[in-house]
């Protein structure tokens, strides 16, 4: 059974910064903020989809074996993600917003997180089912 404590947290952390960043879209702290937690909600939300089809398998070893894009496809097969090229979208932001700072790319993450945290959110309803 999953913890699913730490990603509750994290969801509603970036909830309260994107909710911030709407009353005040010019705050470029409160932007970064954004950028930050959607980074780590982000991360949460992969290792708990790991960790679930872990769970699901009868071959969790094969889990952890499975590349990024084979564990999103995993994952919407098994009904945790609606939209797994979202997913995969989400993944490219990341890896621009982890490896260097770019204002147009930080301010265009920060407005993909309003559409990140729905999917989040549907995610942790599909985890919460298995717990």
């Amino acid at each position: 059974m999953l913890q699913l404590n730490s990603l509750v947290k994290a969801i509603q952390s970036l909830e309260v910064a994107l909710t911030r960043w709407e009353a005040t879209p010019t705050d470029q702290e409160i932007r970064d903020s954004v950028v930050q937690r959607f980074e780590y909600t982000y991360e949460l939300c992969h290792k708990m989809m790991r960790r679930q089809l872990q769970e699901m398998s009868a071959s969790p070893t094969e889990v952890v074996a499975l590349d990024y894009k084979s564990l999103i496809r995993e994952g919407a097969k098994f009904k945790l993600i609606a939209r797994p090229d979202a997913w995969f979208a989400y993944r490219r932001q990341r890896n621009l917003t982890s490896h260097t700072y770019d204002e147009s790319v930080a301010e265009q993450v920060a407005k993909n997180a309003i559409e990140f945290l729905e999917d989040a959110r549907q995610l942790l309803l599909a985890l919460q089912k298995h717990e």
